[in-house]
């Protein structure tokens, strides 16, 4: 059975993860006032707004057993735009992570009925899903033993909100084989730091989950990507995969990016080429 990792919690105001203490003092902290000093919050339909609070929408999945601190980097995500799926020990963790094709899997290591390497482990059997592990464990013994066994990258509590996402996007672009963050195709031009998307160099406003499906597009330009994949990187669990949306978002581009930038193969899926 895992150790209990220290019973340190961390508070997400704004940009930035605050360490507030022990747990008595978070249990104070209820989701409303959570919620109050975070992020903007989600409009009616579901959708963000692109500004310097969004983020481009990844499918997110967060493995941390301590309930306050799994609460708060899953709620500061969402309302950065992302995608995000919970679990809260380690069994949950590997079944989510090898039945749904996510993004980046945040992992932590003291995780109850199945620890955060072996769960490293058996992903990384079958799987190639980026892992950045989040954890107290600081030493440089921890970090070494973290990285030889597979995962992408490793971050220490506590840390900044703005660190976490930037790793998450570079983790992003290097699996998938892009390493500069501006990308250009068919006279439309996607910087993935800035967020931005721009035709002839003017920026075209999206809302979050727009724009993260022309990331998801143009990550796999040239290469079909089906309505599976567009459901599983851009809605968490929670969304009914049975919908229009995916039909809705791309009318949506058509209508503010061209009718040629996204070419529908009937009953398969979309692709943009170069």
């Amino acid at each position: 059975m895992a150790l209990a990792e220290p019973k340190t919690r961390f508070f997400l105001p704004y940009s930035r993860l605050f360490k507030v203490g022990t747990l008595p003092f978070v249990r104070g902290i209820n989701t409303g006032l959570l919620r109050k000093m975070a992020l903007p919050s989600r409009r009616e339909t579901g959708d963000f707004q692109i500004d310097r609070y969004s983020e481009l929408v990844l499918r997110v999945l967060v493995v941390e057993d301590e309930p306050d601190l799994l609460r708060a980097i899953c709620q500061a995500l969402r309302e950065h735009g992302y995608a995000v799926d919970p679990a809260d020990d380690g069994e949950a963790g590997l079944l989510k992570a090898l039945n749904r094709d996510y993004d980046i899997v945040i992992l932590d290591l003291m995780l109850p009925k199945l620890s955060g390497l072996e769960l490293l482990g058996e992903l990384r059997e079958r799987k190639q899903t980026p892992v950045l592990v989040l954890t107290a464990k600081d030493t440089v013994a921890d970090r070494v033993t973290g990285l030889d066994s597979g995962a992408d990258d490793y971050l220490v509590k506590p840390f900044q909100l703005a660190e976490l996402k930037a790793r998450l996007r570079a983790l992003i672009r290097r699996s998938a084989g892009q390493a500069d963050p501006v990308i250009t195709t068919g006279g439309i031009t996607v910087d993935t730091a800035a967020r931005r998307v721009s035709i002839a160099g003017n920026p075209v406003e999206l809302t979050a989950r727009e724009y993260g499906l022309v990331e998801l597009l143009v990550m796999n330009r040239n290469r079909l990507v089906t309505r599976t994949m567009i459901y599983d990187h851009l809605f968490d669990e929670n969304h009914d995969s049975l919908s229009n949306l995916v039909d809705v978002y791309v009318s949506r581009l058509r209508s503010k990016l061209g009718k040629e930038f996204i070419t529908t193969r009937r009953g398969e899926g979309y692709i943009v080429h170069d």
